[in-house]
């Protein structure tokens, strides 16, 4: 019921922000009427665009991706869809440009925001490589009939959107599926696919969150499964495509995400509300894209979202060397030819330093030379994929070590 209840409140809401946004644009600086200065309309104003602005969105925003450059050329990019899947497509930022790149495969997170949370990482590497994504579908809106995605099926997709792209392709992995993605590149190995990566790049990512555990792994710990299920799984109501599918809400995972900086959040809010006042329309719209991005959520396949929780956060299956794939044991130390980076930011609150280093014990047959480790000081969890310090910093060091990797 939660799930419909949520929705309920969210359509009855609908009417009064089409009608704060109309007032906020009737008041606004750029309005015809003048009444911007007078000393009551700033303020309203500025309450009525927040009204408007606090709505959550379940569409992929777009990438936004129309060129980048090259060399010292522009060179135009275009999104093509090369495959595509029920639960997700493979998504290739096609360059304008001949000269050939190492391929990379970036693999998005699957925990309620949408691949557009990798775009400036997407952007930032488009200048020296080939760029795929995997862009992953809501689940509320993938029908019932297409059947379950769970963990396996996760690693499925993996496996499938590299042999896609072929030999010598690269895989970088950020956050929740450096799991996943380390269990695909062991079983390709072990399997002598030809598909299998010359480099595997894993960014804050939780492979043992035994190590130095910070809120988000204390939670998972202190429920049980169970717990999990009844309080924090769905059903899509009727109307959508995925209507009567099992899920993790995205609008819950968003309360789970604001709840753990709540300060940070209001503090941010109020700083709009300042901005908007003060008529500062750029620090006001460098929010506003933040948030844009971050209100738009999607939702979780409940076997996806229980099976991780379960095997990755309580019972730590890949560290411990208990994690299978349909059945069939994961086997790390079958990793000898792909090069292996792990980068952490030293300040991350969700997968704390040492967690992401972990896959390196796990790697026992990978010779010295293929393995790099790189802590990025001062960068908490989003700066080591996005901002500054991931352009000026982190990025240089994935880049010299894929193009290494042959």
């Amino acid at each position: 019921m939660i799930y419909q209840a949520y929705q309920a409140q969210a359509d009855a809401m609908e009417p009064w922000r089409v009608l704060a946004h109309a007032t906020a644009g009737f008041l606004s600086q750029e309005a015809p009427f003048g009444l911007f200065d007078l000393p009551w309309s700033r303020g309203f104003a500025a309450y009525c665009q927040l009204t408007a602005f606090a709505a959550l969105s379940h569409k992929r925003p777009p990438f936004g991706i129309e060129s980048v450059t090259v060399g010292n050329r522009k060179v135009a990019v275009r999104e093509e869809a090369v495959h595509k899947t029920p639960f997700g497509t493979l998504l290739h930022f096609r360059k304008d440009m001949d000269v050939p790149q190492a391929p990379v495969l970036l693999l998005a997170p699957l925990s309620g925001h949408f691949a557009t949370l990798l775009r400036e990482t997407a952007h930032t590497m488009l200048a020296d490589h080939d760029v795929y994504i995997t862009d992953w579908h809501n689940a509320r809106d993938v029908p019932l009939r297409q059947g379950r995605f769970g963990f396996d099926e996760f690693v499925d997709h993996v496996i499938r959107f590299l042999e896609v792209l072929g030999p010598g392709a690269h895989l970088l992995a950020v956050c929740q599926p450096c799991v996943a993605a380390l269990a695909a590149v062991a079983l390709m190995a072990e399997d002598g696919n030809p598909a299998q990566p010359h480099s595997l790049t894993l960014m804050a990512g939780p492979i043992d969150t035994r190590i130095n555990p910070t809120k988000v792994n204390e939670f998972a710990v202190s429920r049980s499964l169970d717990w999990f299920e009844h309080n924090l799984v769905g059903v899509v109501p009727q109307g959508y495509p995925g209507a009567l599918r099992r899920v993790y809400p995205g609008f819950l995972q968003l309360t789970a995400f604001m709840g753990m900086n709540p300060d940070r959040h209001l503090k941010s809010f109020h700083d709009l509300y300042n901005h908007l006042v003060r008529g500062e329309l750029e620090r006001a719209n460098t929010v506003q894209e933040f948030y844009r991005e971050y209100f738009a959520v999607m939702d979780l396949h409940a076997e996806f979202y229980l099976e991780t929780v379960q095997r990755i956060f309580q019972d730590h299956d890949l560290p411990r060397r208990a994690l299978t794939w349909h059945g069939r044991p994961v086997n790390t130390d079958a990793v000898r030819r792909t090069t292996l980076l792990t980068v952490e930011g030293d300040r991350d609150d969700i997968c704390a330093v040492g967690q992401t280093l972990a896959a390196q014990d796990l790697c026992t047959r990978l010779r010295p030379y293929r393995k790099h480790h790189y802590v990025q000081p001062g960068a908490g969890h989003y700066g080591v994929f996005a901002g500054r310090r991931w352009k000026t910093q982190v990025y240089p060091v994935v880049r010299d070590v894929i193009h290494a990797s042959g």
